[in-house]
């Protein structure tokens, strides 16, 4: 590739700087050093404007399930837009949306055949909990509206999902939100409460399942049966660094929720279409939603697209006299958007791609684990594409940093340098600091490798920083 001539690279650094405002970005970063511009993909790899190449370790943002530069998907797009750009899903129908909605119900666990599109996750979280308390309106229940998350759990910004969301820090600027939200433990055994049962320093993974899913039986008691609506949770929690489900949790959330008359809506934005080597992570786990929700993976990014899948239960009060979902997005469903989903689809099934997950996520973890003989390396935690590295202070103890040290490794060091060395991931410190991992679903052995080795060049400095 040729690098961008120094006179268009510095006007676009000077317009980046006087008008586009990125996000979840410190601006201030940018005061001296460049802004990143990146200009290309190709498989699992990203070249910005000066020509150096990455390795794409985290799918755009756990999206780019087929990798860059898929002709199949853009040409399924271009098509489409010359057919007709667009049309909205209000009163009216378009073919793509009717299959697309077909198919994902066709791939969806139970009876979960209704198809809700939006534009992204957050609208798909919004348009769950709105679904909840006008299904129990309907129904006769008109105080259950309540919702339960779980702790450092993102769900979104929009002020409804970002209300389900259980990160303090990024919710405080833009309070008061949406009430009667509340927090139960995560799924996060590293950490487990030291009353547990423990062997050799490692909590039980059952027990520690059962005792997290019952605290979500416990704040349903503490709220009133009467007044919650639903739990939402992901298949493998996001923010703190992949937090899977132990052995039995979401079974035994399914009997709680059943128990208490509670919807259970499995939030998979990021986990669904192939992350964890099934369409969906509720497949993977062997647990019935009532809801799920999705985005990200379902076009692989070439174009916007979420939605939220319910049961024919939750659809029943809507097929009678005037009653309507009062709820939509112009762009939800778009044509092109579903084009390219269903393009996105054919790929995953003339390649295999859930299976291709499935037989190399074991190479995977093993390679990643091999990173445990560094000191800083605490836990490497995950399944299929989708992991965390959770960074310590003090291995023997699970020392964690304090807010200050977290900064300068996180912010003052890691980001950089990992960008620096070629490898495009995330450092994060929602909740204890952790790099995570999701590359493209096409990635193999030799990209594992390479992540291993630019993470171990990387970490490795690190503990010197420290």
């Amino acid at each position: 590739m040729v690098p961008m001539d120094d006179e268009t690279y510095g006007d676009l650094q000077r317009s980046a700087r006087e008008h586009l405002w990125m996000h979840f970005t410190r601006h201030s970063s940018y005061e001296k050093a460049d802004v990143p511009i990146i200009v290309r993909g190709e498989g699992a790899y990203i070249w910005d404007a000066k020509g150096t190449k990455y390795l794409d370790a985290l799918a755009g943002l756990f999206v780019s399930q087929l990798g860059h530069g898929r002709e199949d998907l853009a040409e399924a797009a271009a098509r489409q837009a010359k057919e007709l750009a667009f049309f909205p899903l209000w009163s009216y129908a378009h073919p793509n949306a009717i299959e697309l909605a077909e198919r994902i119900a066709g791939y969806a666990p139970g009876d979960l055949n209704k198809v809700f599109f939006t534009t992204g996750g957050g609208e798909a979280v919004e348009t769950a909990w709105k679904l909840a308390k006008q299904y129990f309106k309907l129904t006769g229940r008109p105080t259950k509206h309540k919702v339960i998350s779980r702790a450092i759990a993102y769900h979104g910004t929009p002020q409804g999902a970002l209300s389900i969301t259980g990160l303090p820090p990024m919710k405080a600027p833009f309070e008061p939100l949406v009430p009667s939200t509340f927090r139960v433990p995560n799924t996060n055994i590293y950490r487990a409460p030291e009353f547990l049962p423990h062997t050799d320093g490692n909590a039980d993974p059952e027990a520690f399942g059962r005792w997290a899913a019952d605290q979500i039986a416990v704040a349903i008691e503490n709220e009133g049966p009467d007044t919650v609506a639903a739990v939402f949770l992901e298949p493998v929690q996001n923010s703190g660094g992949c937090f899977p489900p132990p052995p039995g949790y979401f079974q035994r959330v399914r009997e709680i929720c059943d128990e208490y008359d509670v919807l259970l809506v499995s939030d998979e934005v990021i986990c669904a279409f192939g992350r964890l080597g099934h369409y969906f992570g509720a497949e993977r786990y062997d647990y019935q939603p009532d809801m799920i929700t999705f985005a990200k993976g379902v076009t692989s990014g070439y174009a916007p697209l979420g939605g939220m899948i319910a049961t024919d239960e939750l659809m029943e009060p809507f097929r009678h006299g005037t009653t309507t979902f009062l709820h939509g997005y112009t762009f939800g469903g778009h044509p092109v958007s579903t084009a390219v989903a269903l393009a996105n689809l054919d790929a995953f099934e003339n390649e295999g791609i859930n299976k291709r997950v499935r037989e190399n996520e074991g190479a995977f973890r093993a390679t990643l684990e091999k990173l445990y003989d560094l000191p800083i390396v605490g836990d490497v935690r995950g399944d299929g594409f989708f992991y965390g590295i959770e960074l310590v202070k003090d291995k023997a103890t699970r020392e964690t940093f304090n807010e200050a040290e977290s900064e300068k490794l996180l912010r003052g060091f890691l980001s950089k340098a990992l960008y620096d060395a070629g490898l495009y991931c995330r450092a994060d410190d929602r909740g204890d600091p952790v790099v995570q991992l999701a590359p493209p679903l096409i990635c193999d052995q030799a990209h594992f490798d390479e992540m291993e080795q630019k993470l171990r060049d990387v970490l490795s400095r690190a503990v010197d920083l420290l």
